[in-house]
């Protein structure tokens, strides 16, 4: 998030939601949690912390930057970050961007539960096909059975060429396995 120069705070809720998504397609499709949404936990609560802490994105805490942005490499660690607010301010904060992730949960498992048939759609037809173009996705998404995978396109194949009964075939070249790495033995 650091690359761009600006994101609303709508972009920034969402990448929340996106990022709550997996462990929520955990509980829901195979009734179980795994540590594989570890990291998206990591992003998910950096991001609300800084849209809480720095940002002034926090309609309960307003506009302005709680905790110093001075930061300095401490003993392995990336960043150990002073912290000038009091427990109660704290306390407040933490509530906060625990509200935020819960919220931004809550979306996803929404999400995700209303549209479960399309998801469920949209897996077998990767299973069955093993990749999905845009409009199979627009398909699936708006209720449609999805049509079969567009075949192949042979054109970068060199095959029969109308040139007046000629065939352009490539030639046949391959790995000589008779004599060793080189070529002159």
């Amino acid at each position: 998030e650091e690359d761009c120069y600006s994101h609303n705070r709508e972009h920034l809720l969402a990448r929340i939601a996106v990022l709550m998504g997996g462990r929520i397609a955990e509980e829901v499709f195979m009734g179980q949690m795994t540590t594989g949404a570890a990291n998206d936990f990591e992003q998910a609560t950096d991001l609300a912390q800084k849209m809480v802490q720095r940002w002034g994105m926090s309609d309960v805490m307003g506009p302005r930057v709680y905790g110093d942005n001075d930061s300095e490499v401490f003993l392995g660690r990336d960043m150990v970050t002073h912290r000038n607010l009091s427990d109660a301010t704290a306390k407040q904060v933490d509530q906060e961007i625990t509200q935020i992730i819960e919220d931004q949960y809550d979306r996803a498992r929404q999400i995700i539960e209303s549209n479960r048939d399309k998801i469920e759609i949209m897996a077998q037809a990767l299973l069955d096909w093993e990749t999905l173009e845009s409009d199979q996705i627009d398909q699936i998404m708006s209720g449609v059975s999805p049509r079969p995978p567009s075949p192949p396109d042979d054109s970068a194949d060199s095959g029969p060429i109308d040139d007046g009964g000629e065939t352009n075939k490539k030639p046949d070249v391959g790995p000589n396995m008779e004599s060793p790495a080189g070529g002159s033995a």
